[in-house]
């Protein structure tokens, strides 16, 4: 009887922990030079807070500037060969503006591919 309450409590504590990490969000950050644009809006130089939600490889990306969310985009987690040393970012300037289309975090073998979502899409097609 004791051996089958044990079981119990370890299924039940397994269980809480998945459901648990299954809700998690990812965090990073980092840090623009110079003024920026993510899904249509632009935002200033300065330091940012990221936090991305989803489940396998696409997520969306919430964009913070102290607690206040400035920008949300949808994103794909790409698997890297090396994790990066440092944090950096990549900025497409081809169309004029700057950018964000990848996030690279120091120490992780992953990085961020940033895509824009629909309703930004439409709203620039306008």
């Amino acid at each position: 009887m004791r051996l089958n309450n044990v079981a119990k409590t370890v299924v039940l504590g397994l269980a809480v922990l998945l459901a648990t990490s299954a809700f998690a969000s990812n965090k990073g950050s980092f840090q623009a030079r110079e003024a920026f644009e993510v899904n249509g809006q632009q935002l200033a130089p300065g330091d940012y807070q990221l936090r991305w939600d989803g489940t396998g490889s696409n997520v969306e990306v919430t964009f913070l500037k102290g607690n206040r969310e400035v920008a949300k985009t949808a994103a794909k987690v790409i698997t890297l060969d090396k994790a990066y040393d440092h944090d950096s970012t990549v900025v497409d300037r081809s169309g004029g503006k700057a950018t964000v289309s990848e996030l690279r975090f120091a120490g992780k073998k992953y990085a961020l591919a940033l895509t824009p979502t629909e309703k930004a899409e439409m709203a620039g097609g306008k």
